[in-house]
């Protein structure tokens, strides 16, 4: 069994009177910000003047610069952007202002792995990921409980950056519920392929499909919807709660039967020669030079799946459906405000 570092492992010592920057005040910023703060570290945020991130942390109570001013005041700077603004955001405000000694984190390794960023060799270079989104990692926080997380060290300039990470995890909470050590290629090409195969690419095809296969068969599309994706939560919930021992616990003998006899003949061995083929993308750096020329071409095919993605009937199906269902909306008015992700135009 791998081993779980606690707060026991963690010493805060490592970034007493560091200045720490976060730039990207998204969810994941936004939170980190928060929890840095609420655990005595003294936090900057860097965004651009006058948009929304500099707004949002302006209104929490932070110090708000421009990205460059914050790398020049900071001992460790937080490079919580999307992957794709990595390499402007470093070259432009980063490399030139960061102090040497000082430290570069990210909370995923994308952009360090596949040379977008290729950091200063003075500099300690660390990750730290929290296996959880934003919002999570500051509720669980403020109720004294924390999110699981990673740590990792790509570059050891001073002796001290696996001492930074742990204290980084901890000043997030992290170290509460237990960080496990990786590495920037470990924890990159596992969330790239888990994202591929299974949580994103897998769950959306396997549901689509369902969903078309009893639409083509004469059934009811509201009630393919249902048995397709509407449920798929429930089941979920049980595995995140108590893995498939609580699910198979909690559903009929019809069902745990033909989970038996009827899964291995969908997801079979074609399927996992597939995501073979999926896993040999990533760790070739095949799948990221693919992404990265994409970005810079404007995004022309990723808007075209977009799209094509949100035009599919179990979409139109779904949002019908949902707008009968009174207990999201009353979670989506209690959830905290949340800046939404949108499609950029190519």
């Amino acid at each position: 069994m791998e081993r779980i570092y606690t707060n026991a492992d963690a010493d805060p010592a490592a970034l007493e009177g560091a200045t720490i920057a976060v730039i990207g005040y998204g969810s994941q910023g936004r939170a980190h910000a928060r929890n840095l703060r609420d655990s005595g570290h003294s936090v900057i945020v860097g965004a651009r003047a006058g948009g929304g991130a500099a707004n949002r942390a302006s209104a929490d109570g932070f110090e708000v610069v421009s990205p460059a001013e914050a790398a020049v005041h900071a001992a460790l700077v937080c490079l919580l952007t999307p992957d794709m603004s990595h390499r402007d955001v470093y070259a432009n405000d980063i490399a030139p202002n960061l102090a040497e000694g000082a430290a570069l984190l990210v909370a995923h390794g994308f952009s360090v792995l596949y040379g977008e960023v290729a950091p200063r060799a003075d500099l300690d270079v660390i990750l730290v990921a929290p296996k959880g989104p934003g919002d999570l990692v500051r509720r669980e926080y403020e109720i004294g409980r924390g999110v699981p997380c990673l740590f990792a060290v790509h570059q050891d300039a001073t002796g001290a950056a696996r001492a930074k990470a742990l204290a980084y995890a901890r000043g997030i909470g992290g170290t509460r519920a237990g960080a496990i050590e990786t590495s920037f290629r470990e924890e990159t090409e596992t969330d790239l392929f888990g994202e591929q195969a299974v949580l994103c690419g897998g769950a959306t095809e396997l549901v689509a499909s369902g969903f078309k296969t009893l639409v083509d068969a004469g059934y009811k599309p509201e009630v393919a919807y249902f048995e397709c994706l509407h449920e798929l939560k429930l089941i979920v919930d049980l595995m995140y709660e108590g893995g498939f021992k609580k699910m198979l616990h909690f559903v009929s003998e019809t069902a745990k039967y033909g989970d038996f006899v009827s899964g291995p003949r969908v997801i079979n061995d074609e399927t996992r020669a597939r995501m073979k083929e999926v896993l040999g993308d990533i760790q070739s750096g095949a799948f990221a030079r693919q992404w990265i020329a994409e970005n810079e071409a404007g995004k022309p095919e990723y808007q075209r799946m977009w799209d094509a993605d949100l035009a599919q009937p179990v979409e139109q199906v779904g949002a019908e459906l949902r707008k009968h269902m009174a207990w999201l909306e009353a979670e989506r008015a209690a959830a905290p405000s949340q800046p939404q992700p949108q499609p950029q135009a190519a």
